[in-house]
């Protein structure tokens, strides 16, 4: 009896030594790890957005940066199969964050079903059904429209100070590609600028690369000094096009986070997803063994998920208030950033409008997406399907 007693308590210390090798004194397990796999490094405005996102995470979570599999340079090809393959050899949890890694992000998913598979930007969660693969985006045309409004204020205060004409308020836009993800950027930033400057025009260079400095600069200097536009913005990830605004002063809206440090005086606001609630959410729901009901997260104003980083020097004067009232209007639903009133498409005002929002690689629109006199936007899968092109914005190039 005395040996059988003896052999319990082994038994029992080992069990112990096992959980506090495991977990540290708060509870939290120390071999839980997390792989984050980006398409650039933090010269990246786009994933330095993501890395910085994580990091806050780890903090709130209260786990360690020791946790986090960190890899970056990983190309939208076989590369993030290969290393999101190799991530799941030791990750709980792997992460991506560049629209082209999904199919990679999903062939990974179908080979390791005991790790979930977060891919940020992607289209077919929804429809792939695979209980350990998700989607996630955040309503940010919500925050290009705000960023909009605080462009629109300064081009108003360029026409009060003489400056220029309200014929001569165009504005730029240095685009990466011309997909439903920028249109919907470009789209919500115009209609912001023009609910406080209705003259306003904008016109769009398209670089044909998420992160191109050479390109996203040559994009914005031609945008200025060929196409006449008095005031620049951006979806494209170097600081190519903020840099070449200092450069001319001209003034400059941002993407991703706030430039202010290396283009002080052109500067205006920026706007960003800020991708640390989704983090905390998916990893908690992971560690704790809990299911996640939506296979395709969405982030908004009041998730916290959409923000805009703290105004330039040179804003014109009244801008946060304008910025205040309009956050306001989106969270209680008064203001819709693609309320059909405010835009036309060849002339007409729409009233109805069919969207390829079902991903099945075949382009084919099937959901009605304009009802109560707006597009919904994000709202029947996370990322974006306004794919319009309306009156009052150029394409230079596609």
């Amino acid at each position: 009896m005395k040996k059988l007693f003896k052999v319990l308590v082994l038994v029992l210390l080992a069990v112990c030594t096992v959980n506090l090798t495991a977990c540290d004194g708060n509870g939290k397990d120390d071999s839980f790890k997390i792989g984050l796999i980006c398409l650039h490094d933090e010269s990246s405005t786009y994933d330095k957005n993501f890395i910085d996102s994580m990091y806050r995470a780890l903090d709130e979570l209260g786990l360690e940066k020791s946790q986090l599999e960190l890899v970056t340079g990983i190309g939208e090809d076989e590369t993030c199969y290969q290393k999101a393959s190799e991530l799941a050899q030791t990750c709980d949890i792997v992460f991506a964050d560049s629209f082209g890694h999904e199919d990679f992000m999903i062939q990974a998913a179908k080979e390791n079903e005991e790790v979930w598979f977060c891919h940020s930007t992607g289209t077919k969660a929804h429809t792939k059904n695979l209980d350990n693969y998700f989607n996630a985006f955040a309503s940010i045309y919500e925050g290009r429209y705000l960023a909009g409004i605080a462009a629109g204020m300064k081009l108003n205060e360029m026409i009060e100070n003489g400056e220029i004409t309200e014929a001569e308020a165009v504005m730029g836009y240095v685009g990466a590609f011309p997909y439903a993800e920028v249109v919907s950027g470009y789209t919500s930033f115009y209609l912001g600028a023009k609910s406080v400057c209705p003259s306003v025009t904008m016109k769009v260079r398209y670089t044909s690369s998420w992160y191109d400095y050479d390109k996203e600069k040559a994009a914005a200097e031609a945008l200025v000094n060929s196409d006449n536009c008095v005031l620049i913005s951006q979806h494209a990830d170097s600081y190519g096009a903020p840099e070449a605004c200092e450069s001319l002063g001209v003034p400059n809206v941002a993407y991703n986070g706030s430039t202010a440090s290396k283009c002080p005086e052109t500067y205006l606001v920026a706007s960003k997803i800020d991708w640390t609630p989704y983090y905390v959410e998916m990893i908690q729901a992971k560690m704790d063994g809990e299911e996640v009901s939506a296979k395709d997260y969405t982030g908004s104003l009041n998730t916290g998920s959409v923000k805009l980083d703290t105004l330039g020097k040179n804003v014109a004067e009244g801008t946060q208030e304008a910025l205040d009232a309009a956050i306001a209007g989106l969270k209680n639903g008064t203001i819709h950033v693609f309320d059909t009133n405010n835009f036309t498409v060849n002339g007409e005002k729409l009233t109805s409008y069919l969207a390829d929002v079902d991903d099945f690689g075949d382009f084919a629109p099937e959901t009605e997406v304009i009802k109560d006199g707006y597009f919904h936007e994000s709202e029947y899968r996370s990322a974006p399907y306004f794919d319009l092109r309306i009156d009052g914005i150029t394409e230079i190039n596609k």
